[in-house]
């Protein structure tokens, strides 16, 4: 609670808190690995407890590991009285779900054979189905097999070191695994082994990295430094593996000001970032993409790893080298946009570009279009200001944005709003209009601010599911 208590009087964005159980740590939320039993030192009112963390409008996530090794099942309607078929081993959570739970985080489970490794993702996607019919179950696991997209389950990279060539080969990782296994992808921000190469640097620039993942979580050991304010707190609190940084390390408000800049950017970015994954939802087609994915016969982006798009339009060159002063970086075709800058840079070449701490590179490209909202604390709280419409002069372009319920089920029946924007670079004009796969037609009045960027020439535009169109001639 105190957690919970302390990101919203810094208004720190932050939606979820997962639970660790005990074992992995010692006063976990269950009495042990395996256990589904709460810890009454931990959870001694466990209604008001969850219910408290609700009110603050957090998800509640809990850990749990042990699966059964053989665990089997093809579906929860097949019916079976074994304990390990997916569905009796599911009943087991029932009780502790029905008390507000919001997701699960199966962990372990390398000993897993591949059918029961594809068997425990769907038991928890389909099991929670069968409580809340119409709600979008989640759950975090260490492992899968190709297949395991079509449950929504979220993969992270493991238990990695604390180190910055963790940090450097997780760019070409994600990206890998993005491609070949599932669009739903993260790491542990800031790596999982604590040893003394994790600074103050280290963590800023992994979460720097990791805001531009799909899953943006940060977790590990010594675990008091996967908090923003963490690193000007003067302790360390609990010290979990051998390895440990520097007492000079607990003194530096530079970490949690830069954690503020990219949740804050994150949290704008949420229409954008929403109508990517629903686009991961219907094509497979990722989030973090290798340039060679948008300028195949490019032949300098083929070879590249260690940058990436972030959907078609935003170029990401994440910074992964102990006191780097500046980033060489590649810019394929066309004219891009510093985004922190504002300034325009020619494509089809190598550019250095000067960093700082607070620095990671984002260009967009010219003839990009991206939706930004205000900031919110979490993702589900009203704003009263106007989404902006940033349109990146230079060229055409078109971005169709996605919105739906954010919580239920009825997207798989297409009920959502599309709205296409489409730029006329000639003409200087913008078009807003419904596209073809919006179904409803009372989606309401909704307000847009246009913005030349990086002019900041802007016009505000009521738009009510009919076309409409926005000049700057």
């Amino acid at each position: 609670m105190q957690i919970a208590k302390t990101f919203r009087e810094k208004n720190l964005p932050c939606d979820a808190l997962i639970y660790l159980g005990t074992g992995y740590c010692t006063n976990g939320w269950n009495t042990g690995h395996g256990s589904l039993e709460f810890n009454p030192n931990a959870f001694n009112h466990l209604v008001e407890q969850i219910q408290a963390l609700h009110d603050l409008n957090f998800k509640v996530v809990f850990h749990i590991n042990h699966a059964p090794r053989n665990m089997f099942g093809l579906s929860m309607a097949e019916d079976s009285d074994s304990p390990l078929h997916i569905n009796n081993y599911w009943a087991r959570h029932r009780e502790d779900f029905a008390l507000g739970v919001d997701g699960w985080w199966p962990d372990d489970g390398d000993e897993l054979p591949i059918e029961a490794r594809l068997a425990r993702h769907r038991c928890y996607y389909e099991g929670p189905l069968l409580e809340r019919t119409n709600a979008r179950p989640w759950s975090l696991h260490r492992n899968g097999y190709a297949g395991v997209a079509r449950y929504g389950g979220w993969i992270w990279s493991g238990d990695t070191m604390s180190r910055w060539a963790t940090l450097a080969a997780h760019v070409s990782v994600g990206l890998n695994y993005s491609l070949s296994i599932s669009p739903f992808w993260g790491t542990d921000t800031g790596g999982f082994v604590a040893t003394t190469e994790l600074t103050g640097e280290l963590y800023a620039r992994w979460f720097q990295f990791s805001a531009f993942n799909p899953l943006f979580r940060s977790h590990g050991r010594t675990w008091h430094l996967r908090l923003p304010w963490g690193w000007n707190a003067g302790e360390f609190g609990p010290i979990e593996t051998p390895g440990r940084p520097d007492d000079s390390e607990l003194h530096n408000a530079e970490v949690e000001l830069i954690c503020r800049k990219y949740l804050e950017l994150r949290y704008q970015l949420l229409p954008y970032n929403y109508t990517l994954m629903r686009e991961a939802c219907d094509t497979g087609l990722p989030l973090m993409r290798p340039l060679w994915l948008h300028y195949p016969k490019d032949s300098e982006a083929v070879m590249l790893g260690d940058e990436y798009l972030w959907g078609r339009d935003i170029l990401v060159a994440p910074v992964v080298e102990k006191g780097a002063k500046s980033r060489r970086l590649y810019l394929p075709a066309g004219d891009w946009f510093d985004f922190w800058t504002g300034k325009k840079v020619a494509g089809t070449g190598w550019i250095e570009r000067p960093v700082d701490l607070q620095t990671m590179p984002l260009f967009v490209r010219a003839g990009g279009i991206i939706p930004v909202d205000p900031v919110r604390r979490f993702t589900g709280q009203k704003v009263d200001r106007p989404s902006i419409i940033a349109i990146y002069l230079g060229a055409d372009g078109s971005f169709v944005m996605y919105d739906d319920d954010g919580s239920s089920l009825e997207y798989k029946r297409d009920i959502g709003t599309w709205t296409r924007f489409r730029w006329n670079e000639r003409s200087q004009t913008l078009r807003i209009e419904p596209d073809s796969r919006t179904k409803s037609r009372s989606v309401g009045e909704r307000k847009f601010e246009v913005s030349i960027a990086p002019q900041g020439r802007s016009k505000t535009v009521t738009y009510s599911n009919r076309p409409v169109e926005v000049s700057f001639q």
